[in-house]
């Protein structure tokens, strides 16, 4: 038996195998060039071999890459031909896979190690028949079967297919998002931030926009997921008691003297939290995917990253105005969320026009208006002296990928203890038009909510 005939992915494990035939199914692309490369006797279980032999057939016959139903139909009526054991173990497996919340974990080195591995037996097998034809002197032949050898399992990703990935369009692809830990803000949003997604909240200074960041991430670190919080401002033992505070409802001022109990209470959170300080202006977007590697590879994988703020982040290359850097800051850290699949969260200060604004609208966004374009949710905090006195304020729904936006809540915010609650919106059914100016949307705004207004300062 030849070399070729021996090669297996036996050396990487059963789990890697199980990945490998599922990533076939799921990524159209991958499962293209896979069909051009892949021996399915590489693979050493005869359930993951059918499988696959299951996905190429109907991909030959049909021309399009199988649905996870359609897969489905195929394994409940296409085994006929196979024992009763080995149909029950293809269909465990299926349903097993499915279910693993862990697939996608190193889902690219699976990918790459696979077609790389099964190229490579391409080219070797290209390269033995070489042998035979060099003895002929059929050079053009060997030409042609070296060059194909090279181009088999090429990259060859155009794009989103018509035609070929038409079962795409029929999946059901809910967002997967992360609560914000207010039901009216989740309404509206679709559940909350969602992965691959950058959630913006505008706020004047002194207002409490880290404090909502914290809330949000202590929403999520209380749903069991694992948050990771960046800080350019504060110490990170200072944002770790604004957690502390949050979770336990404990004041800040009281921390001190009630350690045993916030020790106890933290015994029963199930997420994990990293606090990262960087000092102001001194780290950039590659800073925090440096940051981000280092714990993937200490096995943290973070459901939601918390950047406090993105302002005081430097950037990677100096431009000739502060816009355009912020712009580019903005860019790349929503790129990140996307890469990491992620929910992202950060802050922005606004200009002067929003200290004492009793609603801010996009108009107030300090430096950098277009940052809000790669955005996908933003919402502004507006507190008056008066409103900080009486623990009030507003939101104002600037911008919502997801749903409606336009709305203003009003809301109750204790800082001592970072205590958030939006409260009633004045008219759900209404919002801005957009064909009017700034000058004229903060005029609209203060007329429309007026009663609101009033109600939130008595």
């Amino acid at each position: 038996m030849s070399q070729i005939d021996k090669a297996s992915f036996s050396r990487y494990g059963k789990t890697f195998q199980e990945k490998l035939s599922f990533f076939i199914l799921d990524d159209r692309v991958f499962s293209d060039r896979m069909l051009e490369v892949l021996t399915v006797e590489f693979l050493e279980f005869k359930y993951l071999q059918i499988f696959v032999e299951k996905i190429f057939s109907h991909k030959k016959k049909y021309g399009t890459q199988p649905s996870y139903e359609t897969m489905k139909t195929i394994l409940k009526s296409g085994l006929d031909g196979e024992n009763e054991a080995l149909q029950k173990q293809i269909r465990d497996y299926y349903a097993r896979i499915l279910s693993n919340v862990n697939v996608f974990e190193s889902a690219e080195w699976v990918k790459d190690t696979s077609l790389d591995f099964c190229r490579k037996q391409k080219l070797r097998e290209a390269m033995m028949k070489s042998t035979t034809l060099l003895q002929k002197c059929s050079f053009d032949e060997i030409s042609v079967l070296i060059n194909d050898a090279l181009k088999a399992g090429a990259d060859a990703d155009f794009g989103y297919d018509y035609i070929k990935d038409f079962e795409k369009r029929f999946e059901f692809s809910g967002r997967d998002t992360i609560t914000t830990g207010w039901q009216k803000l989740d309404e509206i949003t679709g559940g909350g931030g969602g992965r691959g997604e950058l959630g913006v909240v505008i706020a004047p200074t002194g207002v409490g926009k880290s404090m909502v960041l914290v809330h949000l991430g202590a929403t999520a670190l209380k749903a069991g997921m694992t948050v990771v919080h960046y800080t350019f401002e504060l110490r990170d033992t200072v944002i770790a008691n604004r957690y502390d505070s949050c979770i336990t409802g404990i004041k800040l001022d009281d921390l001190m003297d009630n350690k045993d109990e916030i020790h106890k209470a933290l015994k029963d959170v199930d997420g994990t939290l990293i606090i990262k300080e960087y000092p102001t202006k001194t780290a950039t977007t590659n800073t925090i995917r440096a940051h981000l590697e280092k714990l993937k590879q200490q096995g943290i994988v973070p459901d939601m990253i918390v950047v406090d703020y993105a302002d005081l982040l430097r950037t990677l290359s100096t431009r000739r105005e502060k816009r355009e850097e912020l712009e580019t800051i903005y860019e790349d850290l929503r790129a990140i969320m996307m890469e990491h699949k992620v929910v992202g969260w950060t802050a922005s200060q606004t200009n002067r026009t929003g200290l004492q604004a009793e609603i801010i609208t996009m108009q107030s966004i300090s430096e950098a208006f277009n940052k809000c374009f790669v955005a996908d949710l933003i919402f502004s905090v507006s507190r008056t002296t008066e409103d900080k006195q009486k623990n009030g304020g507003r939101i104002y729904i600037a911008k919502n990928r997801n749903g409606p936006d336009g709305l203003v809540y009003s809301i109750f915010m204790d800082t001592s203890n970072i205590d958030i609650k939006i409260l009633e919106a004045y008219n759900q059914e209404e919002s801005l038009s957009p064909t009017l100016s700034k000058d004229e949307q903060q005029k609209f705004m203060l007329r429309k909510y007026k009663e609101l207004i009033k109600g939130a300062a008595m």
